[in-house]
């Protein structure tokens, strides 16, 4: 739920575990507890899309778990992960967008051992889309009161015999059947691709194609569609930026064509058959829908930089259950 700076706090002061998300101002001054958090200003609330830079999105762990424990995990850590994992819970995953355990994250999660027997759900943490590039985005350490901006904060929920965690994703997008596309140089920023084996360059290819960049570029790992969003073309530095690293040796394809964001997108939210504890849903899902102001079910909490649904994930939603 969304809520006010005052009202978190005394939420905080139950000792109750939560997964908070808000602007950096908000959370810098919220007291300690058993909480992590990233930045954010942006929210799905029960009455619909959200811009606020001060108020707090609150998620409290579900009333059932039996234990709850707060890890850091620098970028060399984060193999480490699924070994924290509790063998019958969850795990809330916060990174900043654009650190080092970001693009760590992206590039080897789904190597990581048990990585798809453990539930591990979360985000990347984001700021206003007027301050990138001016402000970093964070999580927070509610136990200590530390913040990063380069390394991730997981809790780890524990839930007793006859509960089960079951993760649920919402991706519009599959790769099209135009062009085979590799890079040479990973991360955020790119400048050429291979077009066939042919170097171009990836902003004058875009333009030349008529790319609609709300759709992503997409990778087929193993038959599983994960997209990788852009965020911005620069024809004048004749550059690309994206929401999430490409990697080398990968081949990535513009995603089929949507015939209507908004239609099919609404379509595809689970509306009252899902009860989640848990749930987070892109930035440009929530620009491209235009969901400011519109409800989304019961599907409410922080829109994001990225997904975390056992790997990294972008334009898509992602919600988390607890089931007999």
């Amino acid at each position: 739920m969304l809520v006010d700076f005052q009202t978190a706090t005394e939420m905080i002061a139950t000792g109750r575990p939560f997964f908070l998300a808000a602007d950096e101002t908000v959370l810098a001054r919220l007291p300690r507890g058993n909480w992590i958090a990233g930045t954010i200003p942006y929210f799905m609330d029960a009455t619909g899309g959200v811009v606020s830079k001060d108020r707090v999105f609150v998620n409290e762990a579900p009333a059932c778990a039996t234990e709850t424990r707060v890890a850091w995990y620098a970028e060399e850590d984060l193999p480490g992960i699924t070994r924290d994992a509790p063998q019958n819970g969850f795990s809330v995953l916060i990174v900043p967008a654009m650190s080092y355990a970001h693009v760590s994250y992206a590039r080897h999660a789904p190597g990581y051992h048990d990585i798809f027997l453990k539930p591990i759900i979360g985000w990347v943490a984001g700021v206003h889309l007027a301050d990138l590039g001016k402000v970093t985005p964070k999580v927070w350490n509610g136990r200590t009161g530390d913040p990063s901006d380069q390394d991730a904060v997981a809790m780890h929920v524990s839930l007793p015999a006859g509960k089960l965690a079951s993760i649920g994703i919402v991706n519009l997008f599959s790769q099209g059947d135009g062009d085979a596309i590799t890079f040479e140089q990973e991360g955020f920023s790119v400048r050429d691709c291979l077009v066939g084996g042919e170097k171009t360059n990836f902003a004058e290819y875009i333009a030349s194609h008529d790319v609609d960049i709300r759709s992503p570029l997409v990778a087929d790992y193993c038959g599983t569609a994960v997209n990788v969003s852009f965020q911005a073309v620069n024809q004048k530095e004749s550059t690309v930026s994206l929401y999430a690293p490409v990697f080398k040796g990968v081949e990535y394809r513009i995603a089929a064509p949507v015939a209507d964001y908004v239609k099919e997108f609404s379509a595809r939210v689970p509306s009252g058959s899902v009860n989640p504890v848990f749930s987070c849903n892109c930035i440009l899902n929530f620009l491209y829908s235009e969901l400011e102001g519109k409800k989304t079910g019961s599907i409410v909490g922080p829109i994001t930089f990225g997904e975390i649904a056992y790997q990294l994930l972008n334009q898509t939603l992602v919600y988390l259950e607890i089931k007999d």
